[in-house]
């Protein structure tokens, strides 16, 4: 069980990152949770894990996937953010979490959040890409909320916006009914981006599609047809 799992690609100008592709937890981590949540959306981002590969396919291009849940330790946080190591999320009480010992939270970071953030420094520096891709996916309703969400992908940035300005309109032309920051927005969650994109002054791409639309193969080859197109274009005109 690793921090990251790499997929290799032939281009050097694109990276995908999907921080929350497994719901994997190591063994010595008991979560004290019902076995059936790690199937949900609280525990990982479903359909992205094959969504991603699909898409690295498609395009020839490298990934960093996360290799364990968010439940564990949530990638897509700083190290001083609420949340990194969730007591609670969507209404459901993270047992295991709470309490957690100084040394059992520095442990998980030392095992799993710095070497999967270093696995990201290092591809970025040797390839160092013209534009990531953030890939990300959002349930339909919150099960602590009672609005819907009607978006079927949501484009996602914080101070750098080149990217989604540019493929934002590509998905609406094909008649794709996208959020502008939403349902999440990047100028409040948007740590692995801040890090390794705007932080190094590469364009992102953060791209959160809805999980019922990719939740079985069917669904992950119709938005891979639909995302490879969008997501070549927005990288040949940032270039």
């Amino acid at each position: 069980m690793l921090p990251a799992l790499l997929i290799d690609g032939t281009r050097s100008d694109l990276l995908l990152i999907a921080d929350h592709a497994s719901n994997l937890v190591p063994p010595g981590i008991d979560l004290g949770i019902a076995p059936e949540l790690m199937e949900q959306h609280i525990a990982v981002d479903i359909g992205v894990k094959p969504l991603a590969e699909r898409l690295c396919d498609m395009l020839g291009c490298p990934a960093v996937l996360g290799g364990v849940s968010r439940l564990v330790i949530d990638y897509n946080r700083e190290l001083d953010a609420h949340g990194l190591i969730p007591e609670a999320s969507d209404g459901e009480v993270i047992v295991g979490n709470i309490g957690l010992s100084k040394d059992g939270s520095e442990a998980r970071i030392a095992r799993w959040w710095r070497p999967y953030h270093e696995s990201i420094s290092g591809k970025i520096a040797a390839s160092r890409p013209n534009m990531l891709i953030s890939l990300h996916s959002f349930t339909p309703q919150l099960s602590s909320r009672s609005e819907e969400r009607p978006w079927q992908i949501g484009v996602l940035y914080n101070d750098d916006d080149r990217a989604a300005r540019v493929a934002i309109p590509l998905l609406e032309a094909r008649d794709i009914v996208t959020g502008d920051n939403l349902p999440y927005s990047g100028k409040v969650l948007n740590a692995t981006m801040n890090t390794h994109g705007e932080g190094n002054g590469i364009a992102y791409l953060g791209l959160e599609v809805r999980q019922d639309l990719i939740g079985d193969a069917e669904g992950v080859a119709r938005w891979a047809d639909i995302l490879a197109p969008v997501i070549a274009e927005t990288a040949e005109s940032l270039a």
